[in-house]
């Protein structure tokens, strides 16, 4: 592991750390339950829309609420950022499923021999993304359009664009070493866990927050609602760009590999390697880069020692 000289270099702007105590000091307990049918209700009525489309994704929304609330101890940008979030996708899944309604071809869309990057974290996946992503043939989701992909055209594109490269400068600004880890930018490939997040099964939260008991039931959960949605999604992007080979990426695919082979039997699979060693060490920095934003309560032996459980289990369930 790294030492805590190292570590300490990977904490906030001071900007960021005093606007959290300053709202501890006048909020005392930071952390705010947040129930999930306040959220679904706000987002009903900025979208003006109601209809979430298929699959339950309440209870998974449920339990990870409650154990950001129990477990993840989050300051006042966490418990903005948490809120924002959820309510961005919420009202994402409201958008796809009026696109769908409006455009009944969307199910049309086949996903053909889609090629999976896999592996364990930093181990070169997402350099190995962003390269197959680069040849004409391929096309990868990429940023913009999984977190602005309404409408499933090329209508305010740029606008679009724009207010996603807004909101990553905020984070580059929160957390300025995260960069230095994982590139980031609207116009770049984007992982999986982003296009199952609407049905709330997935582990792009447990990245963000420390919630061992969101993800505890997550890990004894069936993923097909997971899966399902992530093809719909495909789908919704494949109606602005169709006819080239997806080329997709998550290393949390290697824990889920017969479900998502029951969703994309034709799917094939690249895989890359490297010291797990390495990969656990680099896995563990990034973690703590980004919950150091969200908590002041974040322990990097703790986040190590986890990373190791989880991606042993993983890796073992995958050979």
């Amino acid at each position: 592991m790294q030492s805590a000289a190292t570590i300490d270099r990977f904490r906030p702007p001071i900007v960021i750390r005093a606007l959290n105590r300053f709202g501890a000091m006048l909020n005392g307990q930071v952390s705010r339950r947040i129930a999930p049918e306040d959220l679904i209700e706000i987002a009903k009525r900025r979208a003006n829309l109601d209809d979430f489309g298929e699959g339950d994704f309440r209870e998974p929304l449920a339990r990870l609420l409650e154990s950001c609330w129990r477990d993840a101890r989050l300051n006042v940008i966490g418990n903005i950022a948490l809120r924002s979030d959820v309510l961005r996708i919420l009202r994402n899944r409201l958008l796809l499923q009026r696109d769908r309604s409006l455009r009944p071809e969307i199910a049309q869309h086949q996903i053909r021999g889609p090629l999976f990057v896999v592996g364990l974290p930093r181990t070169g996946t997402t350099f190995l993304h962003t390269l197959l992503s680069a040849d004409p043939a391929n096309r990868a989701p990429l940023t913009w359009e999984v977190m602005e992909p309404s409408p499933p055209t090329n209508a305010e594109k740029q606008r679009r664009i724009r207010r996603v490269s807004q909101n990553l400068a905020c984070l580059e600004w929160m957390a300025p070493n995260f960069r230095q880890l994982h590139p980031v930018g609207a116009h770049l490939p984007q992982e999986c866990v982003s296009l199952m997040s609407p049905s709330f099964l997935s582990d792009q939260f447990d990245t963000m927050y420390n919630v061992p008991g969101y993800r505890e039931w997550f890990l004894q959960q069936d993923l097909r609602p997971a899966y399902e949605f992530h093809r719909r999604f495909l789908q919704h992007l494949q109606e602005r760009e169709n006819g080239r080979r997806w080329i997709l990426k998550a290393p949390t695919h290697m824990f889920a590999l017969p479900t998502l082979l029951v969703t994309y039997p034709d799917a094939l699979f690249l895989q890359t390697h490297r010291s797990p060693l390495e990969a656990i060490t680099s896995v563990s920095s990034l973690i703590t880069i980004l919950r150091r934003v969200f908590s002041d309560a974040v322990d990097p032996v703790e986040i190590g020692t986890e990373a190791m459980r989880y991606w042993s289990k993983t890796l073992t369930k995958f050979v």
